[in-house]
C-alpha cells in the first residue's frame, strides 16, 4: 500500500534525535513520498539536506509561510524565494496563504505576499499549497483574483465547513486531510462522504496535529495510517483503495 504524505515538516528540530528512525518507520508503513513545505530562509538548508539524504522520497516546495511575513523582512524573504526558484526544481509553491490566528496586524502584507507567490507559481506552472487559519474569507478573496485554469493546488490541513470545501474545490484545489479527521470535534468527518475522493490528498503536517490515538503528542508520517483508516470508514472503501486514489491525486497535483 503506497501512501503519500503531501505535507510534512520533517526538518523540524523536534525530530533532531530520531529523524532517520522516524523516516524509516514511515517507509515501513508504506509512506514512500514526502512533500516538504517551506517556511522561510531559516529552513531552506535543512530541506535540502533531507533531499540529499533521501533523494527518492523527498519532494521540496519553496515559499514564504504567512506567519513568517514580517514587515522588516518579507520583501527580502520573497526575493530569496524567487532566487531559489531560478536555481533548481521545486514541486509547489508553499506553504503560502493567510494566518490571522497569531497576528491580524500583518494582514495587508500577508495578502501581498500571497498574491506575489501565486503569480510566481503560475509563472513556473506549479501548484500552490495553502495555509489558512482563521482566514477563509481572506484566502478566498485572494484566490478569486487569480481564478483560472492555471490555478491549482492543495488547501493544506483543511478544517472548514462543507460550504468552504465546495468553494475551495471551485478554485481547482484539493483538500489536504490529516489528523483532524480523527478528532471528535474536528467536524470535517461529518461531510467528507459528500466530497468525491478525487478531491482528497493525505497529509500529516508532522510534527503537528497527530491523529487519534496520538492526539496531543508529536506527529510523524507513520501515523498517516490512522487517517487512512478513518477515511476508509467514512467512505466505506478498503484502505488500499483510499491509498491508491489519494496517491494518484497527489501525482496529478504535483506532477511527479
Amino acid at each position: 500500500m503506497l501512501l503519500t504524505d503531501t505535507h510534512a515538516h520533517l526538518y523540524s528540530d523536534v525530530f533532531e534525535n530520531d529523524r532517520d528512525a522516524m523516516i524509516q518507520r514511515a517507509l515501513e508503513q508504506g509512506v514512500e513520498r514526502f512533500f516538504i513545505p517551506a517556511i522561510d530562509s531559516e529552513t531552506t538548508q535543512a530541506m535540502y539536506d533531507l533531499e540529499t539524504k533521501y533523494p527518492n522520497h523527498m519532494f521540496l516546495m519553496m515559499g514564504l509561510h504567512p506567519t513568517s511575513v514580517q514587515k522588516d523582512s518579507y520583501l527580502k524573504e520573497l526575493d530569496l524565494v524567487e532566487q531559489e526558484m531560478k536555481k533548481r526544481t521545486f514541486y509547489a509553491i508553499g506553504e503560502i496563504g493567510i494566518d490571522l490566528y497569531w497576528d491580524k496586524s500583518t494582514l495587508g502584507i500577508q495578502q501581498e505576499a500571497f498574491h506575489k507567490q501565486i503569480a510566481l507559481a503560475k509563472a513556473y506552472k506549479l501548484p500552490i499549497v495553502i495555509h489558512c487559519r482563521d482566514a477563509f474569507n481572506e484566502v478566498f478573496e485572494v484566490l478569486e483574483a487569480h481564478k483560472g485554469d492555471d490555478l491549482k493546488g492543495i488547501f493544506h490541513c483543511f478544517t472548514g465547513t462543507y460550504e468552504d470545501a465546495l468553494r475551495a474545490l471551485s478554485f481547482n484545489m484539493k483538500l489536504g486531510i490529516g489528523g483532524v479527521v480523527t478528532f471528535k470535534n474536528g467536524k470535517i468527518d461529518q461531510f467528507l462522504n459528500k466530497i468525491s475522493l478525487e478531491h482528497i490528498v493525505l497529509e500529516t503536517d508532522s510534527p503537528y496535529l497527530s491523529p487519534k490515538p496520538y492526539r496531543g503528542k508529536r506527529n510523524e508520517p507513520a501515523y498517516l495510517k490512522f487517517v487512512v483508516q478513518r477515511l476508509s470508514e467514512i467512505n466505506v472503501l478498503a484502505q488500499a483503495e483510499i491509498a491508491e486514489i489519494t496517491t494518484n491525486n497527489s501525482k496529478t497535483v504535483f506532477g511527479v
